[in-house]
This record gives structure tokens, sequence and C-alpha cells, in this order.
């Protein structure tokens, strides 16, 4: 049955895998026949090997990682599709190369998210490199800084030059810092947890608390006034915001990090001219002077014309005008799917975004894991972020803020950081998703009452130790030597007997079950209970703590003990080992040393 069950989930599974591609090449099929009249070889072979490699990825999730949630990568293909065709489109009416080249790029980002799967089996190793992983954020955050390396496009020094390409390393930066702040906020969730004074209802964090978020916000105000930026700079801000309440708990924290983003953006547009150029086109976007100045809000206009000429089912795929639009393959491309696919396209691309986003809150819910908690909201806040700022900015709801959609913008920095992101996600809901050992078990069972005999022995020779340590500092004279001498060789030969029919257990070896008892002393288990496991726990307790326990009580046991042990001293048998009395019915009693 259990066999049925999972061959009926991979059928479903590839079933949506092979819908998305379905989807996909048909929409390069009817926009290719419409525009250029035939299919072009080179987007058919690349289409050929980004099929292969999606199969490829999907198979080793299923082998490496296969209780990794699997509605996430069919929606990632299918909005990656999407980008692309209309990316293809534009390409038509320019005359560019822009999607053979995007292409290139996920086949690329492809392979290594194929070699992610398979080199990185569990992210906890990710906790280790914290430091690591702060100091290459940053260095890649402010990479575009340095002279002759760095490249200003679109008023934002956001861009390095390597040869005729670009790279934006802030796509990068994020993946780094996302793990920094998941190991930093579990180191010290419980410091920031600490809450202080209330006011109106909410309760403050101490000062001494405050560091973390002013550090981040000094960090991300620094990348709005040198590098130009406000997307980047809001995008780290909330992710470290939005984790700061995952660790904690407390909404103050949220509250406190609007309130000093707000401010610092009203500064910076007060002092910064880019940063008000955009305000006004948000807020006057209509306007004649704003319309027309230089680096007005023409870009955003457009844009909005885009999507009203869309309607609700959109002019069709090769039917539209998107290249009208400035940037319209990358920053714009939401404006695109707008004018081609209408409201109805609109808003199929936001329920795949919605998918991606509930699977990735689900896996951060379900999985125990602190750090891996933290990391999966973290980054899932990341994703939520983009999408936000790059909708609200084209449908006027925020100034806009440069960044990019994922999976579907142009730019092969920001689609190879989008898949590891969704990569690492899909290694994270795997633990999330894994089923807990049954706990009934036998082999569970057996491996408990290990780790539980070698505590009672250690136990043991701890006291037995603390003992002969006891009796050389007190020296024995005449008969009372001899006495507790031959008192101590009777209980040690108790003792001994029973060791010697105390089931054997290899402490290295604690998880094989065989050996735990031979046949005799399986009977004897069988005859006597649980008294067989722990005949010997209570006699050597002395710890000062008391609690209510239903072990067999000390006291007739004890005696039993000693009085064969004074017994076997008048007989002049000491050296003859004893075999210890039957133990006394259970009951409850309050016990020294606390539940073992």
């Amino acid at each position: 049955m259990g066999g049925d069950w999972m061959i009926i989930t991979r059928l479903r599974q590839m079933s949506l895998m092979l819908f998305a591609m379905a989807v996909s090449f048909i929409g390069f099929f009817q926009m290719f026949e419409r525009t250029a009249g035939s299919f072009p070889s080179e987007y058919m072979i690349l289409l050929g090997v980004v099929a292969v490699l999606f199969i490829i990825l999907w198979s080793l999730l299923l082998k490496f990682q296969p209780y990794a949630s699997q509605s996430i990568l069919p929606c990632v293909l299918l909005l990656t599709g999407i980008g692309i065709t209309l990316i293809s489109r534009i390409d038509q009416q320019k005359g560019t190369h822009v999607g053979t080249r995007q292409l290139i790029w996920l086949c690329l980002a492809l392979v290594l998210c194929c070699i992610l799967v398979i080199c990185l089996r569990d992210y906890r190793v990710l906790r280790r490199f914290s430091y690591v992983s702060m100091v290459a954020g940053i260095v890649l955050l402010l990479s575009p800084m340095i002279p002759g390396l760095g490249k200003t496009i679109g008023g934002a020094r956001i861009w390095i030059g390597i040869g005729s390409y670009s790279l934006q390393p802030g796509e990068f930066a994020k993946l780094f810092i996302a793990f920094f702040f998941a190991a930093y906020l579990f180191d010290h969730r419980d410091q920031l947890a600490v809450g202080g004074k209330k006011v109106l209802g909410l309760q403050l964090p101490r000062i001494k608390d405050l560091g973390p978020i002013v550090v981040v916000w000094a960090m991300s105000m620094g990348v709005l006034v040198i590098q130009r930026d406000l997307g980047t700079s809001l995008m780290f801000f909330a992710m470290f915001v939005c984790m700061l309440y995952v660790a904690t708990g407390r909404k103050s924290w949220i509250v406190i990090g609007i309130l000093a983003f707000a401010a610092g953006a009203v500064i910076a547009s007060r002092m910064f001219a880019h940063v008000d150029n955009r305000i006004d086109a948000w807020l006057h976007p209509f306007d004649a002077k704003v319309y027309n100045r230089q680096g007005g809000s023409e870009q955003l206009v457009t844009g909005l014309f885009g999507l009203a000429s869309g309607g609700l089912m959109g002019t069709g795929l090769g039917q539209g005008h998107p290249s009208l639009t400035p940037l319209a393959n990358s920053d714009f491309i939401y404006s695109s799917v707008g004018e081609e696919l209408g409201l109805t396209g609109l808003l199929a691309v936001l329920a795949l975004y919605l998918v991606i986003i509930a699977s990735g809150l689900i896996t951060a819910m379900k999985i125990k894991d602190g750090f891996g908690k933290l990391l999966a909201s973290g980054l899932v806040f990341t994703m939520a972020v983009q999408v936000f700022t790059v909708v609200g900015g084209i449908t006027l709801v925020i100034p806009l803020t440069g960044l990019t959609m994922p999976f579907m913008a142009a730019g092969g920095s920001s689609l190879i950081a989008n898949y590891i992101l969704i990569t690492l996600l899909l290694i994270i809901s795997n633990a999330a998703n894994k089923p807990e050992p049954e706990l009934t078990s036998d082999t569970f069972q057996y491996e408990a009452l290990a780790v539980l005999r070698d505590h009672e022995l250690k136990e043991r020779a701890k006291s037995a130790a603390q003992t002969a340590k006891d009796d050389e500092n007190q020296p024995r004279h005449g008969a009372h030597a001899s006495h507790a001498a031959h008192a101590e060789d009777a209980e040690d030969a108790v003792q001994a007997t029973q060791i010697e029919d105390a089931p054997t257990i290899m402490v290295d070896d604690a998880s094989q079950p065989e050996g735990l008892y031979d046949a005799e002393e399986q009977d004897d288990h069988d005859e006597q209970g649980d008294w067989a496991d722990w005949r010997d726990f209570a006699a050597d307790d002395d710890s000062p703590a008391t609690t209510t326990s239903h072990w067999p009580t000390r006291g007739a046991h004890a005696e039993q003990v000693e009085d064969a042990q004074n017994q076997a001293a008048q007989d002049g048998n000491a050296g003859t080992p004893l075999t210890p009395p039957a133990p006394p019915q259970s009951t409850p009693r309050t016990v020294k040393g606390g539940a073992r």
C-alpha cells in the first residue's frame, strides 16, 4: 500500500513538471508563429537542453532530497517560461538577442542547482560559516564602489563590469547576508526577545538590544546614499526586520523597523536628488513637468498605458507593443505581461508567486530547527519583498525601487541568485517534511535502554571510587576494621553477581539491538518485569534532590542485603558470592536523585 501511494505521488509530481513544460512550449510556439512565422532552430535546441536539465534537477531532488516540496519547482519553471517568452517577444520588435542569452543563463543556473542538491545534503553546515558569509556579503555589496570595476547604469552604481558583460553582485549578497542574519539571530534570540517598557500596547525592546537593528539600518542607508539604490536597501532592511520578528515574536520590532526606514527615506529625499525624483514621479506621475524631466515619470506612465491597453484578457502573445516601454524586458517585465496577457495573466503570475511563498512559509513553520526556520523565512521574505516592491512600483502603490521580478526579468545574476535561493528552500523543505523516527520501535527502545544503562554504570563507578577514597582517609582499627572488610567483600560480591547478570551493552555501538538479553536472562526479565532493568538503580543513588517515583522502595531491599552480609560475616563465608534477594513489591515513594 505504501509503495502504491509513493508511485502515485511521484506520478502526480511528474505531471506538474510536464504540464509546466507544455505550457511554456506552447507559449513560445504561438509567439514565434505570430511574429516570425516559424520556430527558430537556436531556440528549439536551447529549450530542449533546458527541459533535460529541469528533468535532471527533478530526478536529483527525488534521489537526494526525497521529501522536498514538489509544488515549488513547477511554479518556478512556469514563471521562467513566461518571462523568457516575453523577453523573446520584445527581441522580435527590437532585433536584439536577449532571449537566447537568458536561456544560456538559465542552463548555467540549473547546473549550479544540480551541484548544490548533490553537495549540500544538510543545510545546517551553513551555520558554521556565519561570519564568513557576513564578510562575503558585505564585499559583494560594496564591490561596485571599487574604481575601475563598478559601473553606473540607470543612475545606480550597483553593477560590476566583466568584459562586455555586467553583473549585479547585490543579488548574491542577499544570500550571504541571509545566512549571517539567520545564524546571528538564532544565537542571540533570547537576549533580543527580552522586553522593556510597554508603550501604546507594544512591548518595546531594551535600549541595549537595539544595536543590531541600528547597524543594519546604517548599512541600508549607506547603500541608499552611496549606490543610489532604494530597492536593495529596502530589501536588506525588510529581510532583517522580518527575520527579527520570527526570532523574537515581538511586533514592536516591525513597528521600529518601518518607522526607522521611513525616517531614513524622508531624510534621504531631502538630501539627494535621485531619491526626490523617484518620490515626485510616484506622487505626480501625470504632471507635465515631472513627465518631461530627466529621470521623471515617462517610463512609469508608459508602463501604466501598457497595462491599460491589455484589458482583461490581453492583446495576445505577439500582438501587443511592449517594447515601447523602456526596460520592458527587465524592470517593467510585469507591465509587458499585463499588455499581452491582460489582467488574467497578471493574476496568474501573482498566484504562482503566492504558491512559492506559501510553500516556503509552510516549510518555515514545520521545521523544528531554529536556524532552518530563520533561514527559510528570510529567503521567503526576501522574495516576497522583491515581488511586492516591483509590482507596487509599477502600479503606483509605492515609488519605483529598481528591483526586478524573480525568475522573469532579463539578467543573468538575478536569475542565478534566485534559482540558488529556491534550491536552498527545497533542501530545507526536505528536512521539514522528513518523517520522524518511530518512537515505539524496538530499535529505539533498545537504544534508549543502552544509554540509560551506561549512565547507571558510570554513576556506580563514580560512587565506588569516592567510597575507596574515603576509606583511605579513615584507617581501620582492630575488629571493627576486620568486620568492615568482610562486609565490603560481601557487598562487592553481591554487586559483581548483579553486574554479571546484567545485560552487556557496548556504549560505542548502542544503536545495535542484538545481544541485549540472552535466553535465560530474557526469561528472568519476563518474570521480574521492569525490575530486571532497574534492580541496581536505587541502591547507589545518593544525590540530594528529591522527587516522586514508583520504583521499588530502597529500605526493604537494602535491609535484606545488609542482613545477608552480616550473616555471611558471622558464618565466615564473606568471600562467597551472595545471591541477591527477590525484588520487593513496587510502591510509590519519594526517592533521592530525581527521575533518571
